[in-house]
Order: C-alpha cells, then structure tokens, then sequence
C-alpha cells in the first residue's frame, strides 16, 4: 500500500512526463508543418524561376510588338492555373497539419485525464474516514476541467474546420475569376 504523498509525487512525476510528451508531439508536429510548407515554397521558387527564364528567352525573340503581345498574353492561363495548385496544396498542408495536431492533442490529453482519474481513484480508496466530501468535491474539479478540454478540443477542432472552409472557398473564388479572365484559347 502506498502512501497518499507518494502517489502524489508519482502523479506528479507522471503529469510532468505527460506534458513533455504533448509539448513534443505538437512541436514534431508543427515542425513537420513548416517543413512541408517550406518544401512547396522551394520547389515553387525553382520552377518559377526556370519558367521566367524561358519566358523571358521567348518574350526577347519575338520579332514585332504584336508577337511579343501574344507571347505575354498566352502566359496568363498557365501561370493562374499554377497559383490555384499552388493554393491548393498549401490548404492540404494547412488541413493536413491541423488534423495531425488536433490528434496528437487530443490523444495526449485522453492519456493524461486516464491517469488523473486513476489516481484520483486510488487516492479515494486510501482517504481517511470523514473526507468523502474533500473527495467528491475533488471529482467534481476533474470532471469540470475534463469538460473544460472536451469543449476546448471541439472549438479548436471547429477553428480549424472554419480555416480549411474559408481557405477552400478563397481557392475556389481565386479559380473561378482566374478562369474568367483567362483570355479564350483559340
């Protein structure tokens, strides 16, 4: 049988490695975000760069202002149609990244409030005669501060639908008025 301070220090031993385990996984997480952010931006870079080069080499060969006016305008299409991917997968990301967070939060807190209870429990058992009050009123707390994440995880998990929503339809509208003032391909 162990002692009310010990499982205490246990509990608190157990909470600390808890935390550092989410503080982690988050960060992994996040990480792993801005590395694929960053992987887009780079392969966007060179292959926009590669394409002004070539872009440029046509725009100077072309031998009289109406071909050079043709040239600039036969561009438009593709280069709305590489933003509007460009988009996309910058909203994939961003939703990817978010869905791994939200998980990763969520599993970690779940394990944490299952060794709360169990301790609480455990505690319970042990507590002297007369203190049945001192230890519901603590369950209370805990079924509050449980209540308290549930409703922090569901509005941070509709924040994050609300984002993915809003970046979703700034794409589409993006898609949409590009396709419009594409110039008709003949």
């Amino acid at each position: 049988m162990f002692s009310i301070p010990e499982q205490f220090s246990n509990a608190t031993k157990a909470n600390f490695e808890a935390q550092f385990a989410i503080f982690s996984a988050l960060t992994n997480k996040a990480f792993e975000g801005v590395e694929k952010f960053v992987d887009l931006n780079l392969t966007a870079a060179k292959a926009s760069l590669e394409e002004s080069s070539i872009t440029t080499k046509q725009l100077l060969s072309a031998k009289d202002p109406q071909e050079f006016f043709s040239l600039a305008s036969a561009q438009a299409q593709p280069n709305a149609e590489k933003t509007i991917a460009y988009g996309r997968h910058l909203a994939t990301i961003a939703s990817s990244t978010g869905a791994e967070f939200s998980k990763a939060a969520e599993t970690q807190i779940a394990e944490t409030n299952r060794k709360v209870i169990s301790l609480v429990e455990e505690v319970s058992k042990n507590a002297p005669a007369g203190s049945e009050n001192a230890v519901a009123i603590l369950k209370s707390a805990i079924g509050n501060a449980n209540a308290g994440y549930e409703q922090f995880a569901k509005t941070a998990k509709q924040a994050v639908e609300s984002i993915e929503s809003n970046l979703t339809s700034a794409v589409n509208q993006f898609t949409a008025a590009a396709a419009k003032a594409a110039p008709a391909k003949k």
